[in-house]
């Protein structure tokens, strides 16, 4: 029975799976659907029992369908901590939470991270190759962002207390985290309003943190960019190693080892 309930959750090369797999998307969908349309006020007023029901229905699908994938998985820790099986947690928990304290329904929308199993029901291992160079890449440049972030920091801290001294509470400038926060937003050039220089010295302070803003939001773009491309350089070259035979090969595109024939990890 274990053994055949992994074909069906698991198994996305059969029939069975393959079903499993597009109907557990519908439910997905239907769910996030519901919990969109309980945001809105005049339509959960008027059909919240139907609303709720509907919750509750998919809640306890997920229940069930998280206990039948710890139940038939064969490595259950491995799948209790993997990414899936803490999105598939994640996904029923705010409901039983919301038994208990209010306001955390809407953190069911959550559930929309189980569309990213589409690239498994696909079989989209390119693509799924090319999202872990990413991730990869990411992590290689952590320490220059890091660094990056830091001089950020330091730039908005200090353009602050100068905007504080410079401006004052009379300006909207009452203290200076607030005058930080206002460098923050200038520097990313999101500029909500909510409070501007007044005097000619603040302006041109302002101006030219903007001017500097759009020089330091290509920098992490650059700094990422390259980290992704010489990722994927590596992984050319380095090729994919068969679980089986271990041999490299060397094609980024292979699904299959070409010595034993062994389908590779995606």
């Amino acid at each position: 029975m274990r053994k055949k309930l992994r074909t069906i959750i698991f198994g996305i090369d059969t029939p069975a799976g393959r079903r499993f797999d597009i109907i557990l998307l519908w439910a997905i969908l239907l769910s996030v659907s519901v919990v969109m349309l309980e945001s809105v006020d005049a339509i959960y007023d008027r059909y919240h029992e139907i609303l709720d029901m509907l919750e509750w229905f998919f809640t306890i699908i997920f229940t069930i369908e998280y206990i039948l994938r710890v139940y038939a998985a064969e490595n259950r820790w491995k799948y209790i901590t993997s990414f899936y099986g803490i999105i598939d947690l994640v996904s029923t928990v705010p409901s039983y939470i919301g038994l208990f304290v209010s306001g955390t329904r809407p953190l069911l929308i959550l559930r929309a991270f189980r569309f990213l199993r589409i690239f498994r029901i696909l079989n989209l291992s390119k693509y799924m190759r090319s999202s872990q160079n990413i991730i990869l890449g990411l992590k290689e440049s952590k320490n220059k962002i890091i660094v990056f972030m830091i001089a950020v920091l330091t730039v908005v801290m200090i353009i602050g207390a100068l905007m504080y001294i410079i401006e004052g509470e009379e300006h909207g400038f009452t203290s200076i985290p607030h005058s930080i926060y206002w460098a923050i937003v200038t520097i990313t050039t999101v500029g909500y309003g909510d409070i501007s220089p007044e005097t000619p010295l603040g302006q041109f302070l302002a101006s030219a943190l903007m001017l500097i803003g759009y020089a330091i939001i290509a920098v992490p773009s650059g700094i990422i960019t390259s980290s992704v491309i010489n990722r994927g350089n590596k992984t050319k070259l380095s090729g994919i190693l068969c679980p089986r035979c271990k041999t490299q090969v060397l094609h980024p595109d292979a699904n299959y080892c070409y010595k034993c024939g062994e389908k590779l990890d995606e």
